[in-house]
């Protein structure tokens, strides 16, 4: 093993929540993980430790230059009792490729899986079991360094932590009303849109409330230049399902690769589906409902899995799709990609890691 970090237990331990009312990012593991960065000395001293408060100076670069990206994946227990991740390596690969494009230091990838692993299996009894939950990990880098002037920080922290979820939506799998927004927009060609940056999502919060405000649970964000494309749902990917073909927006720059959609797209093109990355209209989602030529729609993301979307509101016209109801590739697809997270489903694809 090239890592091996210590581990400082915490001497008062939390009695774990309810698996049977959690909600999502409300209650936090005993312990995290912890890395500082140096310009002279580079990543140093990770360890493990009590979950606590960190302390930094006011002047912190990460409070006024939003230097700061974050990842999100899970860990499942299997019913028999194997402690499993998802893909950990393409979380990896998307913070170093956030970091880069905001100027912070890249974490090697082997340290970033194996940090979580020593969390995980420090924390391992805070996996909720019960069907639909999860333990929910989140590392994230923020710029440290105390000065007054926009220039990148010199010092950094790599931070992880734990937190037992329920389903995202409180619906669970029900399908989902969404907002489509014209007037604010997420992320422009040239931007951030392709990274996990904490900024991005500061600035999509209006629109959000927006979308709540009309009973939406989501927003579907257009593209910056016409407002008339498809970008995102909120915090996941789009998928539209037209006949034999399943088109997806292109992740591109003002797009985030998820890792469940290209797991999605895999699956998919696995089972002989025709599946195409290109940009798709407003305009051809609503005249497809019309037509019955759309027979699904659904987001993806590491929160929710599978979503599936029932309704759309567009300029305060409602348009409901497949009848409200769940589609069946968006159930087969969820039944599939759940079950190869927590061990009911074999995975011939290789993308479990299991926390030994």
């Amino acid at each position: 093993m090239k890592y091996n970090f210590p581990i400082e237990r915490t001497g008062r331990p939390k009695a774990k929540p309810d698996p049977n009312t959690l909600k999502f990012g409300a209650e936090f593991a005993d312990h995290m993980f912890l890395m500082e960065h140096t310009k002279e000395e580079g990543w140093h001293d990770g360890k493990v430790m009590a979950y606590g408060h960190i302390c930094l100076e006011p002047a912190a670069a990460v409070f006024h230059y939003a230097q700061e990206c974050f990842e999100g994946l899970k860990a499942y227990k299997s019913k028999d009792g194997r402690v499993l991740l998802f893909r950990p390596g393409m979380n990896a690969k998307r913070l170093n490729v956030s970091a880069v494009r905001l100027c912070m230091p890249p974490v090697d990838e082997e340290l970033f899986v194996e940090a979580i692993k020593t969390l995980v299996r420090t924390d391992k009894d805070w996996i909720p079991e019960k069907e639909g939950t999860s333990l929910y990990i989140r590392p994230f880098i923020a710029a440290t360094e105390p000065f007054l002037g926009v220039r990148a920080a010199e010092q950094f922290m790599f931070v992880i932590i734990l937190c037992p979820v329920g389903p995202y939506y409180e619906g669970g799998l029900s399908p989902t009303r969404l907002l489509v927004e014209d007037e604010y927009v997420r992320a422009a060609l040239g931007g951030t849109g392709f990274t996990k940056a904490g900024g991005n999502y500061g600035a999509a919060l209006k629109a959000q409330e927006k979308a709540h405000s009309h009973g939406c649970e989501q927003v579907l964000w257009l593209d910056t230049a016409e407002r008339r494309y498809v970008e995102e749902i909120g915090t996941s990917n789009a998928f539209f399902v037209f006949g034999d073909e399943i088109i997806t927006p292109p992740a591109g720059g003002t797009i985030l690769p998820g890792v469940t959609r290209d797991s999605i797209i895999a699956l998919l093109k696995k089972w002989g589906n025709k599946v195409t990355e290109r940009r798709i209209s407003i305009d051809e989602v609503l005249e497809g409902v019309k037509t019955g030529t759309l027979s699904e729609m659904f987001a993806t993301g590491t929160a929710a899995v599978i979503s599936p979307v029932g309704e759309l509101i567009w300029k305060g016209e409602k348009t409901v799709i497949g009848g409200g109801s769940i589609g069946g590739l968006a159930q087969k697809l969820y039944d599939e990609l759940y079950g190869i997270q927590t061990g009911e489903v074999e995975d011939h694809m290789g993308w479990t890691v299991e926390v030994e």
